[in-house]
């Protein structure tokens, strides 16, 4: 009976360990309590009714249909008996042979969970969904609100965390705002539309140089995009932000702050971090638990004195090192080297036509950098038909300065 791998999340790492796994004496189940599977680094273009939902996730059915060797249980994991080796999840228990854990992150409020529900993150696509209906519906609502200072609340977004995610979000909204709305009502200017990005750090875009981070900078003042940094949130609330001693009222704040692992850390008794991230081997298994591996935004990796960041790539990679372990495992040979982090360069857009880019000692900004980050994303989207629908979609916004995927929608409506 062949080995059975058992992979939880279906995400970047997940679903790359899953099709690197295609061709080995294995049977596979991969489990996600979702049915698809979502580019995340363009779910912000989804808030921001620039591309609807099904332009960026795939159902993990249709992208694993020809992988004999595996099948997909959509259900919800609760936790793991490594001792009997037994996944858990919400209606049974699966034994496994060997483990995968790619269960991903998401927002952590820094102890103020109650921030929640007045500053969502953008984590999967009901919140894209739901930050969309936010930001849509504030300028319905100062169309028809007569009170000067009332208008202002609705035309006033926030930004927490000034990361890639928080820069992309800050500039896109400036240019729904100037340029996609700005003809479309006649009681007010969308182009009066403040928007605030606040970060904790010294500066905007931390994991970039220091020197495109100012061109970031820049590029986003000129959206209207007011930048505050060494600055943290003390309270979020329905009328906006306060920090040191300053309030900002606004009606729409999104967060884009810091991350908290799954609660796979908790699954397995492990050591973790502050965030919840497991602490793993060199080749990225659990202490004691050769046939457990961790990966993605759920491990504590440290290479070269620092721990990888939670993207993609990362997630990628260490997906398809364990596939690559379990494999030489099964045939008997020698185990590979630790795990090494090859980090190909780093990519934010920032607004229309601009982003910044840096691939090792190449940095390079403006529209050239946003036409790599064009073709790199879409690229790594699953699907010839994605890749065509968004590249028509981007290149009918870029032209028309139009967005086509400006619908409210409320739960209930079909």
């Amino acid at each position: 009976m062949a080995p059975h791998v058992v992979i939880v999340g279906g995400g970047f790492g997940g679903l790359t360990a899953t099709r690197a796994l295609c061709k080995a004496p294995v049977t596979i189940t991969l489990i996600d309590r979702s049915n698809h599977h979502l580019f995340q680094p363009l779910l912000y273009q989804v808030a921001t009714a620039s591309l609807s939902p099904a332009d960026i996730a795939a159902p993990i059915r249709a992208i694993l249909r020809r992988q004999v060797n595996s099948e997909v249980m959509m259900d919800e994991v609760i936790g793991v008996d490594a001792k009997e080796r037994l996944v858990l999840t919400k209606t049974r228990r699966i034994p496994y042979d060997y483990l995968i854990l790619a269960t991903g992150s998401f927002y952590g409020y820094f102890g103020h969970e109650d921030w929640n529900k007045f500053a969502p993150g953008l984590k999967c696509i009901t919140d894209a969904i739901q930050i969309r209906r936010r930001i849509l519906t504030a300028f319905e609502e100062a169309e028809m609100e007569s009170d000067p200072e009332k208008r202002k609340a609705f035309l006033t977004f926030v930004v927490v965390g000034a990361g890639p995610t928080g820069v992309e979000m800050a500039g896109s909204i400036g240019e729904l705002a100037r340029y996609a709305l700005r003809k479309d009502f006649r009681h007010v200017d969308p182009g009066m539309t403040k928007i605030v990005l606040i970060e904790a750090n010294e500066r905007i875009l931390m994991g970039f140089p220091l020197a495109l981070a100012k061109k970031a900078q820049r590029k986003l003042e000129s959206l209207g995009v007011e930048i505050i940094t060494k600055t943290r949130v003390d309270h979020i609330d329905e009328n906006g932000v306060e920090f040191e001693g300053n309030r900002v009222r606004a009606k729409t704040v999104i967060w884009a702050a810091g991350v908290v692992a799954s609660p796979a850390g908790k699954w397995l008794q492990a050591e973790t971090d502050r965030a919840g991230r497991v602490k793993v081997e060199p080749n990225l298994s659990l202490p004691g638990h050769p046939e457990i591996f961790v990966v993605g935004d759920t491990a504590l990796y440290t290479q070269n004195g620092k721990s990888l960041p939670g993207v993609a790539p990362v997630a990628m990679q260490q997906g398809k090192y364990v596939a690559a372990l379990i494999r030489r495992k099964l045939k008997g040979d020698p185990p590979l080297k630790p795990f090494r982090y090859k980090n190909k360069g780093n990519l934010a857009t920032v607004g229309r036509g601009y982003a910044v880019a840096e691939f090792r000692k190449l940095r390079i900004s403006g529209g050239f950098a946003w036409i790599t980050w064009l073709f790199v994303h879409i690229y790594y989207l699953i699907g010839f038909r994605r890749r065509l629908i968004v590249f028509i979609h981007w290149m009918w916004s870029y032209f028309t300065f139009k967005r086509g995927a400006r619908l409210i929608t409320k739960a209930g409506d079909t």
